[in-house]
């Protein structure tokens, strides 16, 4: 006598059709979301999107005044979109001030104090997480002590340092005081001890030497936070202002934020000129944070640095 089929309601009927059609009877299981994590999921969403417009919205004014020929920023009227885009802003910096030589000396001590401050950071990041040697917990704790310090209390030993130097009014005044940077090598040494010590020792025994296992092992993983180094101090060095105001006497050497100063005058300010030199300044670091976003997230947090 023939087993009767047991009885399929309409869903495992659907479902055992859908196995059939597919390629090799797989059926891709499709996650059910509960309407609480749907809404939650678009909430966060509609927040992300409202406070990137908000922090975006600063740089989008800055623009607008930067292209607009009469930019008045006191007008009771607000001009989201200018009434006419103009290049007369651009042609005023470039054309009456020396924009292309500040620029200039901005990328040289920017790309000099970069390489220096990156390799004093990784060499003392890496002494302190991999070397041993005597009183090293001390003076890490007295590196990290000196970012309690404030820049300013600083200043007056540093002109006093490069005066006797013979270096004042030149550019080794700005780069040399930047040579190395607390955070920097605590930065370097929260990474460099996450590398596993099984590598440095294999190293040891195939006979590699400190500065072989440094350049060879250390190095090439050390690539994140090798950006993320860059990214910072490149950041603050285009940006620093008080220090080269101070160190630099020649007009000829001034980097952009000292340029500012200049479309400032007696009485008033071009509003329009300012935006346009600001935007000049800032897009070389809006481009460069855009390019390694990825390598400086993953810096930060192989970091530790939550």
């Amino acid at each position: 006598m023939a087993r009767p089929l047991p009885l399929q309601d309409d869903g495992a009927r659907t479902a055992a059709a859908r196995a059939d059609d597919a390629p090799g009877g797989f059926v891709p299981r499709v996650r059910h979301v509960p309407p609480a994590q749907r809404v939650a999921a678009a909430a966060r969403l509609v927040t992300a999107v409202a406070v990137g417009l908000v922090m975006m919205f600063p740089l989008y004014w800055m623009v607008t005044l930067a292209f607009s020929p009469n930019a008045d920023v006191f007008s009771r009227e607000l001009h989201i979109w200018p009434s006419s885009w103009s290049l007369d802003n651009f042609r005023t910096v470039f054309g009456s001030f020396p924009t292309a030589t500040w620029f200039g000396n901005s990328v040289v001590i920017t790309a000099f104090v970069t390489v220096l401050t990156v390799t004093v950071n990784l060499l003392a990041g890496y002494a302190f997480a991999k070397l041993d040697f005597r009183g090293k917990g001390a003076i890490f704790l007295l590196v990290l002590s000196t970012m309690m310090i404030p820049v300013q209390v600083l200043m007056v030993a540093q002109f006093r340092l490069v005066t006797q130097l013979g270096i004042y009014g030149t550019f080794w005044a700005v780069i040399l005081p930047s040579a190395a940077s607390a955070f920097g090598i605590f930065l370097a040494r929260q990474f460099i001890i996450a590398i596993p010590d099984e590598l440095i020792e294999a190293a040891k025994v195939d006979g590699a030497g400190t500065l072989r296992i440094f350049l060879q092992i250390v190095l090439p993983l050390c690539k994140p936070l090798i950006a993320v180094l860059v990214l910072l101090t490149v950041m603050y060095q285009w940006n620093d202002f008080a220090w080269p105001l101070i160190a630099l006497k020649d007009s000829e050497l001034f980097t952009l934020p000292i340029g500012l100063l200049y479309l400032r005058g007696q009485y008033g300010a071009d509003y329009g000129a300012i935006m346009a030199l600001a935007l000049v300044s800032i897009t070389p670091i809006v481009i460069m944070f855009l390019a390694f976003q990825k390598y400086f997230v993953q810096g930060l947090a192989r970091s530790g640095i939550r």
